[in-house]
């Protein structure tokens, strides 16, 4: 071929972009974070990006793993796991913090490291503390690498429940009572903090619900009907986080909300109701995950409830500063008033979980869900926004 046959760059395709899903993590939710990650690398075109798996084991090495959905499935009840999936027991991804260069590199002990090339775009699908907390986030802030979903900020406030209510309750969103029991105080004065928590039952009432602070997927609930019970569920909550909150019952139907950032600005989904479940004590991570309980989309609520949850939804989702996606969770109280439990900024993500499944009934399909929020990623700068 003659030079003046020879293609030009700008003739040839443009690449795809490179999309690095990272998963798993050394919250307790990891097992739920690889569920995430095999519904996400099912449902990405492969026609329109690249991919490429990055897992994060339960004691923090990022590892090159398997790109096998298949793989990353409940068995025998038993949650998958990152260790399971990696290449390697002993080599390490590392991801360039330099903002001039996007490059993942791979490497083992005694090996020259392999570059595996430039990140366009990071799918974090990380749950609980080390990931969706906003620690993540500011990797890839410094890394300069466009990301899904909520900065650093938001996710930080989507994760500790206390700092959550209290920028709701700023703007004015509703909220329901609850105290919290500070690491310190629990290691200082245990009489004190048990005392904190009877007083707030004493205006409240029994039962309570003592969670841990900075968790997800329902790990580490109790549900308190005296003090007896009080001890064993504040210890319960710090194996998963050591700053516990106790929240009052809230008697209501459970009512959760999608919210997802389109061009012109966050919208809400059609919301879905989560029924008692009648073999659980309440919706924990036994009935969510393992026992399958379903919700039901849409919420049979009327025309005026489906607008205020949704209003609310988006309200929730622009005070808490969020990008991407959220899911709102509300009690719809006996006397007709919608209460804001909670945002997740990153929920759960398999096509059989509310928020896909909100979406879903809302006309937006899970491969279409998993495009966009790529999309927006891509089309947003890292930094000051």
């Amino acid at each position: 071929m003659s030079t003046s046959e020879t293609p030009s760059a700008s003739a040839r395709p443009p690449r795809k972009p490179r999309v690095a899903v990272v998963f798993g993590g050394r919250s307790s939710e990891h097992g739920i974070s690889v569920l995430t990650a095999g519904a996400v690398l099912r449902a990405i075109d492969r026609e329109k990006y690249d991919v490429l798996p990055i897992g994060i084991t339960a004691d923090g090495r990022w590892a090159l793993t398997a790109d096998a959905p298949d793989r990353m499935a409940i068995t025998d009840r038993e949650l998958p796991n990152v260790a399971e999936l990696a290449r390697s027991d002993t080599g390490g991804v590392v991801m360039s913090v330099d903002p001039a260069s996007r490059e993942v590199v791979y490497s083992e002990p005694g090996s020259v490291p392999t570059v595996l090339g430039e990140v366009d775009v990071v799918f974090p699908v990380l749950h609980g503390p080390y990931g969706e907390d906003g620690t993540l986030q500011g990797l890839l802030e410094l890394s300069g690498v466009p990301y899904v979903g909520s900065g650093v900020l938001a996710s930080a406030v989507g994760m500790d429940k206390e700092y959550m209510k209290r920028v709701f309750a700023s703007y004015g969103l509703p909220v329901g009572p609850f105290t919290v029991i500070r690491p310190r105080e629990w290691d200082r004065d245990q009489a004190g903090a048990r005392k904190k928590v009877v007083d707030f039952a004493g205006e409240h009432g029994w039962p309570v619900f003592v969670k841990p602070a900075r968790a997800g997927s329902s790990m580490g609930i109790s549900k308190v009907d005296d003090l007896t019970g009080l001890d064993d569920a504040i210890e319960e909550a710090r194996r998963h986080d050591p700053k516990v909150i106790v929240e009052s019952l809230l008697r209501g139907r459970e009512i959760e909300c999608g919210v997802l950032e389109f061009g012109d600005g966050p919208q809400a989904s059609v919301p879905a109701e989560i029924p008692p479940v009648t073999s659980h004590d309440f919706y924990d991570f036994e009935a969510k995950y393992i026992d399958s309980a379903a919700g039901v989309v849409p919420a049979p609520l009327t025309e005026e409830q489906t607008a205020e949850v949704r209003r609310l939804a988006v309200l929730a989702f622009e005070a808490a500063s969020c990008e991407g996606l959220v899911r709102a969770d509300f009690f719809l109280l006996d006397n007709g008033r919608f209460v804001l439990n909670e945002i997740n900024t990153m929920p759960g993500f398999t096509p059989i979980s509310m928020y896909p499944r909100m979406w879903q009934e809302t006309g937006v399909g899970y491969p279409e869900l998993v495009d966009r929020l790529l999309q927006a990623a891509l089309h947003r700068s890292t930094g000051l926004r």
